[in-house]
C-alpha cells in the first residue's frame, strides 16, 4: 500500500444490490415490484430490441400485469440529446422507476435519465467538475440488466455521457447514482458476437488492471480486481471462440461485475483517459478503443509499480517464479498482449483513427479526470507515446 494511501482516508461504497444465476431476468418483475415501482420505463437500444434480448424482460413484466413505457434510441457514446429524450419519455408516460438492458450506453443512459429526473434538470449540470452541481437526490429505482460482459455499469456508481458540443466524453455519478439492483443473467450473453465479446471483454480486464494498479487502489478493490484478472485470463479466449460456452459466458459477466466493482469511487488510469477523449471526438466504440490501446499503456506503465504487475502476470496463468521482479512485471505486458491477439483485438489503425489526431487527442487526454489514478506520471508527450503505439 503506496504511503499516500495511508495518509488520506478511503472509502468503498456498494449501494447496489446484485443478485446473478442462469434464468434469472425471468425474475425481474417481482424484483421490480419489491423496489416499489408501478410503471418502469425500459431503456435500451434498437440492437437489444433486434436481437430479441429485450424479450423476456418484457414477458416478465407482462405476465405480472406491470406497464411499461420502452425508451429504445440509446447510441454509442450516448449524447446528452439523448438522455435528455429519455427523460421527456419517462415524464409523459408518468413512470416511477428504470430497467436498463444492455451494454454500458444503455446502462449509462439510464443512469443519467435517473439523475434529470431526480434533480429536474439537464445531465450536463452535473459533471464531475468544481463549477458543477452536486448530485444530492438518489435517483428514481434502477435495475441494471447487462447484455455484454466489459463495462460493469450494472454495479459501478459512474455514468459517462458525451457532450457533442465540446466533442468531449464526461462522467457524473456517485452512490446516489448507482444501480438499487444489477440482475445478471449470462443467459442474455450468448448471442453476443465474437468481435463484441472481445471488446467488451478486454474492457472488463482494463478495468480490472488500471484499477488494481492506480493511486485509488485499496484492500476491497484490489481483491475484487484479482480475481476478475484471473476471469479473463480464464475465460475470456472461450467466450470469443465459442459464444455459447455457458460457463465460459458466466465466467466473464463476473469478471465484469467484479471489475466494476473495483472501480470503486475514484478514478481509473490512462486508458480510460484516453480511450474517453477517443470516443468524444470520433465516433469509435469503447471496447475495441480498449482492446486497441491496453497492451501499449501497459508497456509504458509496468515501471511504475513492478510488484503489481508481477501479480497481474501471476493471475493471469503465468509462470513467474524464477523470475526477477522485472522480468516478472514485463510478463503482465506480453500476457495481455498475447490475448489482445488471440481475440483478434483491432489497432487504432483498424478503427480509423488518423495519425494527425494525435497531439490533440493527447493533449485532451492529458487533462481528463482519469489521468490522476494512473500508476504511472503522464503528460501528453507520455499519451501520444501510447497511441502511436496502439496504431
Amino acid at each position: 500500500m503506496r504511503m499516500e494511501q495511508m495518509m488520506k482516508m478511503s472509502e468503498f461504497e456498494i449501494p447496489t444490490v446484485m443478485k446473478h444465476g442462469l434464468g434469472i431476468i425471468k425474475s425481474i418483475a417481482s424484483e421490480v415490484e419489491k423496489l416499489g415501482v408501478k410503471k418502469p420505463m425500459l431503456v435500451t437500444d434498437e440492437g437489444v430490441v433486434n436481437a430479441g434480448l429485450l424479450r423476456p424482460v418484457q414477458q416478465s413484466l407482462e405476465e405480472a400485469g406491470t406497464p411499461y413505457a420502452l425508451f429504445d434510441e440509446v447510441i454509442a457514446n450516448p449524447p446528452v440529446e439523448v438522455v435528455a429524450k429519455g427523460s421527456t419519455k419517462y415524464k409523459e408516460n408518468d413512470c416511477d422507476g428504470l430497467i436498463a438492458v444492455g451494454g454500458g450506453s444503455s446502462m449509462d443512459t439510464g443512469k443519467a435519465i435517473g439523475i434529470e429526473i431526480a434533480h429536474d434538470g439537464p445531465v450536463l449540470d452535473y459533471e464531475c467538475a468544481e463549477d458543477k452541481k452536486l448530485i444530492v437526490n438518489r435517483i428514481p429505482p434502477l435495475v441494471t440488466v447487462p447484455t455484454t460482459a466489459g463495462t460493469g455499469s450494472e454495479v459501478t456508481q459512474w455514468a459517462v455521457i458525451t457532450d457533442p458540443a465540446r466533442e468531449f466524453k464526461f462522467n457524473t455519478g456517485g452512490p446516489l447514482v448507482a444501480a438499487h439492483l444489477a440482475l445478471v443473467d449470462p443467459e442474455l450473453h450468448v448471442s453476443m458476437p465474437p468481435h463484441v465479446t472481445a471488446g467488451t471483454g478486454m474492457d472488463a480486464l482494463c478495468h480490472a488492471i488500471e484499477c488494481y494498479t492506480c493511486h485509488f487502489a485499496q484492500p476491497q478493490t484490489d481483491a475484487a480486481a484479482l480475481l476478475a484478472i484471473e476471469y479473463c485470463g480464464k475465460y475470456l479466449r472461450r467466450a470469443v471462440g465459442n459464444g455459447e460456452d455457458l460457463e465460459a459466458r458466466y465466467g466473464m459477466a463476473m469478471a465484469a461485475m467484479l471489475a466494476g466493482l473495483a472501480y470503486g469511487s475514484d478514478s481509473a488510469g490512462a486508458v480510460h483517459a484516453l480511450t474517453q477523449t477517443l470516443g468524444g471526438i470520433v465516433p469509435v466504440a469503447h471496447g475495441p478503443a480498449v482492446a486497441a490501446t491496453l497492451p501499449a499503456a501497459m508497456e509504458y506503465n509496468w515501471i511504475g509499480d513492478p510488484h503489481k504487475h508481477a501479480r497481474i502476470a501471476l493471475a493471469l496463468g503465468v509462470d513467474i517464479f524464477g523470475m526477477n521482479l522485472h522480468e516478472a512485471a514485463w510478463a503482465s505486458v506480453e500476457a495481455v498482449t498475447q490475448l489482445a491477439e488471440d481475440v483478434d483485438s483491432p489497432t487504432l489503425k483498424d478503427l480509423g483513427i488518423d495519425p494527425e489526431m494525435i497531439p490533440r487527442l493527447a493533449k485532451e487526454a492529458e487533462g481528463d479526470p482519469q489521468t490522476v489514478g494512473n500508476v504511472r506520471d503522464i503528460d501528453a508527450k507520455g499519451y501520444e507515446q501510447i497511441y502511436r503505439d496502439s496504431l
